[in-house]
């Protein structure tokens, strides 16, 4: 099994970046995802303690209580680095990291990690078929 096909089977995901802008794919990913099944948990400390979708918005992924089995990256890598600091810690060994959330120094650190990670396709696109 590809490593996306066996991260998009994992039903409990952990948006970092979630947003409430609905141009944004911080809201159309998991948008989408609520709608294929999967459960939810929002990261933004700019939203921290909302609801966006009816999804929990917490602060950072340390404070989350929920299994989180995937997390989808959709922020810039500054932000990036700090979410595969957070990942280390928590234990969560996927990380889907969006179109331009990424450098050759975050996939670095998560590969010495042993992090299984996706950085060529986009979560959105591929649950829509867009």
């Amino acid at each position: 099994m590809s490593i996306k096909k066996e991260m998009l089977s994992k039903k409990n995901w952990a948006i970092y970046g979630i947003t409430a802008d609905a141009e944004k794919f911080g809201y159309k990913i998991p948008e989408v995802m609520k709608e294929k099944g999967y459960n939810v948990i929002g990261i933004n400390k700019k939203y921290k303690g909302q609801d966006i979708l009816g999804i929990k918005v917490y602060g950072s992924l340390e404070e989350v209580t929920e299994e989180v089995e995937c997390i989808d990256v959709i922020v810039n890598p500054n932000i990036s680095m700090l979410v595969v600091d957070e990942a280390i810690k928590k234990g969560v060994k996927n990380l889907w990291f969006q179109p331009h959330t990424f450098n050759e120094e975050v996939i670095e650190k998560v590969k010495k990690a042993d992090i299984n990670y996706v950085d060529d396709d986009c979560v959105y696109a591929i649950l829509t078929g867009e």
